[in-house]
């Protein structure tokens, strides 16, 4: 707190009012901006429900609470004082995450659209970049350095609530990302013919999944995880676990953070746009190529459903093995017929 007569605080608002994998994804364009104002308080508008995952950067100071159905630009109503020293679009390219800001009366607004009279160009949008590379050469363009791998979050300090267990996690937001149930089961009862623990966990509104996933696996009911832990934990859960196993969720990108080896399984976006960092042995992303799919669309994307519980099985099953530490599968190779270990 600022003593009694002193000037408050500058300020940085940045605007990413996502989920949890977008959060992640911006961590190194966050991480950029907190080197480049270290005397601002940093605050990210985004929904509430991620002001932990959120101060779990270590770049962020505050949240203003923001968000809008269907990954819409939200109004920043809830924004007091004067206004920003200066506005971050993190959250898209278009004029309505650029409006919203400039609402705010900004000092100056960093983004990829909408340039105020007299401002520099914005950089141009580029459709190929990784979601990670994207933010951070929005940021170069404006003269902020910010490396896209730098992502990893501190190890959390609460205790794991399956520590060394392989965690499977079904849901996803959109059913276009959600690989079939029984798939998901052929893949837990080879883990445990293996030998290794198996926890199913779920968010807010997924308890029929899970309750599903578990019991076409013939799991017990303290194997499943579901209505949503609260981050610590579930960032614990994750940090400890000996590989996780989903689609192309928010879990996915914690893994990533943590060094937690991880099987990906992608189909509407190809992991070059969203997926773990190509040279890293400890994430498997599987893929087959097509063409590109609707990741917010209501029913399983096609090449999603082309990946089968064999070549998971098989992928997950190589990250467990002694003295495989890293995994076998580098980086996003598509999937052939005889590409299954």
């Amino acid at each position: 707190m600022p003593a009694p007569g002193d000037a408050p605080r500058p300020r940085v608002l940045v605007l990413r009012a996502l989920g949890l994998g977008d959060l992640l994804a911006a961590v190194p364009a966050l991480r950029g901006v907190r080197r480049a104002f270290p005397g601002h308080e940093i605050v990210l508008a985004a929904p509430p429900s991620l002001r932990d995952a959120a101060l779990a950067t270590e770049a962020v100071d505050a949240i203003l609470p923001a968000s809008a159905p269907r990954r819409g630009v939200p109004e920043l109503t809830g924004w007091q004082g004067n206004p920003p020293d200066i506005a971050i679009d993190l959250h898209g390219n278009g004029p309505e995450s650029h409006g919203a800001l400039a609402a705010l009366r900004p000092h100056r607004i960093l983004s990829y659209s909408c340039p105020l009279p007299g401002a520099v160009a914005p950089p141009v949008w580029r459709r190929e970049d990784h979601e990670r590379e994207r933010w951070c050469r929005l940021l170069k363009a404006y003269g902020i350095e910010a490396d896209p791998n730098d992502l990893m979050l501190p190890y959390p300090s609460g205790p794991s609530p399956a520590p060394g267990a392989v965690v499977v996690h079904p849901g996803a937001e959109a059913a276009a990302r959600r690989w079939p149930v029984g798939r998901y089961a052929t893949v837990i009862r080879a883990v445990r013919a293996a030998g290794r623990p198996v926890v199913v966990t779920g968010g807010p509104g997924e308890e029929a999944l899970t309750t599903a996933v578990a019991g076409a696996a013939g799991l017990e009911a303290r194997d499943v995880l579901s209505g949503g832990l609260p981050f610590a934990e579930l960032s614990a859960l994750v940090a400890g676990a000996a590989c996780l196993v989903s689609g192309d969720t928010g879990l996915a990108h914690l893994a990533v953070a943590h060094g937690t080896p991880s099987v990906t399984l992608f189909g509407p976006v190809a992991p070059s746009l969203w997926g773990p960092p190509p040279d890293d042995p400890r994430h498997t992303a599987l893929w087959y190529p097509g063409p590109p799919g609707d990741p917010h669309g209501t029913v399983a994307d096609p090449s999603l459903l082309r990946i089968g519980a064999g070549e998971v099985s098989a992928s997950l099953l190589g990250h467990l093995r002694p003295g495989s530490a890293t995994g076998r599968r580098n980086g996003y190779r598509p999937v052939g017929a005889n590409d299954c270990g």
